[in-house]
């Protein structure tokens, strides 16, 4: 009897405890039947871990000593049995099919290597009205090219290569550079998948000493694009 392939969720949560169970319980019911669910704690001092735990066998719990989002995303993908994976931060969330619509485009089409879809921004509900005038968003709905707006295959992530740890932000704009130079091949998908919640200590707000990787990102990429182009499969 053919079985659904089996899908690894990988969660880095670093200091996320007022979110993590929203975002835990967006993977549970999602409406794809096969998944794995791993939760890493990039060394998080508040109770991200007493909020994990709770959902217990549900998911797989790892600590590790605070590395960076790209090196929590790492060890997860290490720890994993699926075919495929997807990321999600521990403060966003999926839409209740995102998993099983990736999945019939897949099914559908064996040649892509990986789904997209598009991503809507809010205010998470516990924003005071002066951070919501402090950071300002985009209303409308757009295409996520980002890591938890996406579904990959295994084969075509490893063939990539794993995220850069040495950038504290940018991981995946780094990785997708990489990506597109090696032929990922991909589909977008019309529908929202994703909901990204902003609040007053989302990453980038956290990590402000190291929007310098930002830049560097972008010459790393303008590097690559100088060199004789890539001639893996």
């Amino acid at each position: 009897m053919w079985q659904e392939p089996l899908i690894s969720v990988v969660i880095p949560v670093y200091n996320g405890d007022p979110y993590l169970a929203e975002a835990i319980e967006s993977v549970l019911a999602q409406t794809y039947p096969a998944v794995e669910v791993i939760v890493i704690d990039d060394g998080s001092t508040d109770k991200s871990a007493d909020v994990a735990k709770q959902y217990l066998p549900q998911i797989r719990y790892f600590y590790q000593h605070n590395g960076g989002q790209p090196a929590a995303l790492n060890q997860g993908i290490e720890l994993t049995h699926g075919d495929f994976l997807a990321f999600l931060d521990a403060d966003d969330l999926w839409t209740k099919s995102k998993l099983e619509h990736q999945m019939d485009v897949i099914i559908d089409n064996p040649e892509i290597d990986a789904v997209f879809g598009h991503v809507e921004q809010f205010y998470s509900p516990d924003m005071s009205e002066s951070e919501r005038l402090r950071i300002r968003y985009n209303r409308r709905i757009m295409p996520g090219y980002h890591a938890g707006s996406m579904l990959i295959s295994r084969e075509a992530f490893m063939r990539v290569g794993d995220f850069e740890s040495q950038w504290r932000v940018g991981g995946f704009i780094d990785w997708y550079a990489r990506a597109t130079r090696k032929g990922l091949k991909s589909i977008m998908l019309d529908e929202v998948v994703m909901r990204r919640r902003l609040h007053g200590s989302n990453m980038g707000l956290r990590e402000r000493a190291s929007q310098k990787d930002y830049l560097h990102i972008l010459k790393a990429k303008i590097d690559r694009q100088r060199e004789a182009p890539d001639h893996d499969p």
